[in-house]
């Protein structure tokens, strides 16, 4: 068995991620079944996987670990990561979701939550699992129950898409044409039961559910990875495209010409439609790398903007804590307090088709509103020593009267025409760098003499 060193190389913040069988395998599946009942003190808890060729036997082995300790398991198979956020949330019981998103082919994972898919990260019961699974990886299994718990199968689809169908109405929109690229994951297998009797004509791409990513990797972030879909819109002359990760809890779209439409411009335009449906009230959550024009749509709308540090567990925090109504990231992460507070990117992909489809006008023209500033995107540098980098910039923007600095989350720096970010990845050597301003020139400008300063 793996030495007990090795865990923490796979428990990342948020999640179990891996190279299988190398970092970790089927009886280490075992004993963290084992480990997720007993730091949850759960009797019954809902498992469900993703199309990886080890997400299966993965998924049962988990299971078999929950059940040796006497807890009852209900498995929804095939799914995507939020059809386990909704079965969690619907049977109120905690889950696990076998996936590793957009990673490559070799590398598996798990995502937990307790019951109504709160999630379990760092800080909210993993350190623990962590500890257990290694100690019983060295002195062997626990003792397991005089009676086991019971394992069952449910499917859960169409429940799923009966929910985000009652979130947003979609009966009296306008017939559209879409082009959905689902990257052979877990978006071909949710979208045709979201989608089936809704006035739409489904372009499908890539619907083949292959782990092996035989077309592109299932992260619509990187630019190479929509190419295709971006060329299907214009040739289909279709109204939008979307695009999923791999385990379809991320949603990425383009417009009718193609063109990306930013992560922040959605997250403005599902924060005024559910600020509407909430008369005008509520909070929403946005990182602080999202565009200025999201905390201004929130307010313009009646609502209240909370600014948040870059990741899921802090935005999934503060959405329990404010009471938010919505949450928003740039990586295409959309929380709903309607949806147990998790992140869905179909019920997003719900609102833009009820947005577009609510309004005569082309998809280009409606999210123009909502995209007011010049972005540079997230841009990466590999640094010797991070924090040496970011007192340098501290030291060349600190003394200017017309800036602010805080630090949320890495340093920010505001004006009053630009505002920039540097922040440090937890995992890697390297500093990312978002820069927003009024316009082009100003942004590449702000932009440049910060990367001067970082790659000194």
């Amino acid at each position: 068995m793996a030495a007990a060193a090795d865990l923490s190389q796979i428990v990342k913040a948020y999640d179990v991620r891996g190279v299988v069988p190398d970092q970790w395998d089927e009886t280490l599946a075992e004993l963290f079944g084992a480990a997720f009942v007993q730091v949850t003190g759960a009797a019954a808890i809902v498992v469900g996987h993703d199309m990886r060729p080890s997400s299966p036997g993965l998924s049962r082995a988990f299971a078999r670990g929950a059940a040796a300790r006497g807890v009852d398991v209900t498995e929804i198979g095939l799914c995507s990561t939020d059809q386990l956020y909704y079965a969690s949330g619907a049977l109120g019981l905690p889950g696990a979701m076998f996936t590793a998103s957009h990673n490559p082919a070799q590398y598996n994972g798990i995502k937990m939550c307790r019951a109504g898919a709160a999630p379990v990260g760092q800080d909210t019961g993993l350190t623990e699992i962590r500890e257990l699974a290694e100690r019983w990886s060295q002195e062997g299994a626990p003792e397991t129950a005089a009676t086991p718990g019971t394992i069952t199968s449910r499917e859960t689809l169409p429940d799923y898409a009966a929910h985000l169908l009652s979130l947003v109405d979609l009966s009296s929109v306008r017939p559209l044409k879409v082009v959905v690229d689902a990257g052979n994951g877990m978006g071909g297998h949710t979208v045709p039961t979201v989608f089936e009797g809704l006035p739409l004509t489904l372009v499908p791409m890539y619907f083949e559910l292959d782990g092996t990513f035989p077309n592109h990797e299932a992260n619509p972030l990187d630019p190479a990875n929509i190419v295709d879909l971006q060329e299907r819109v214009r040739a289909e002359s279709a109204d939008l495209g979307l695009a999923f990760d791999g385990d379809a809890d991320r949603c990425f779209v383009v417009d009718e010409r193609g063109e990306p439409v930013s992560p922040s411009a959605i997250t403005a335009l599902v924060a005024a439609r559910e600020l509407a449906k909430n008369g005008g009230k509520g909070t929403v959550i946005h990182n602080l790398i999202t565009s200025w024009t999201v905390p201004e749509v929130v307010r313009e709308n009646g609502g209240t903007a909370v600014r948040t540090r870059v990741g899921h567990s802090f935005i999934k925090a503060e959405m329990a804590t404010s009471g938010a109504i919505f949450g928003g990231e740039h990586s295409a992460h959309y929380y709903f307090k309607d949806f147990w507070n998790a992140d869905t990117g179909m019920l997003a992909a719900l609102h833009v088709l009820a947005a577009l489809g609510g309004q005569p006008g082309p998809l280009s023209a409606l999210v123009a509103q909502y995209d007011r500033y010049t972005g540079s995107g997230e841009i990466n540098s590999t640094v010797a020593d991070q924090q040496a980098s970011l007192a340098a910039i501290r030291a060349a923007y600190g003394d200017r009267d017309d800036v602010t600095l805080d630090d949320l989350d890495g340093l920010t720096v505001s004006a009053a025409d630009w505002w920039f970010n540097v922040r440090p990845s937890n995992t890697e050597p390297l500093l990312r760098l978002n820069a927003e301003a009024r316009d082009e020139a100003t942004m590449t400008k702000v932009r440049d003499e910060v990367l001067a300063i970082i790659r000194a």
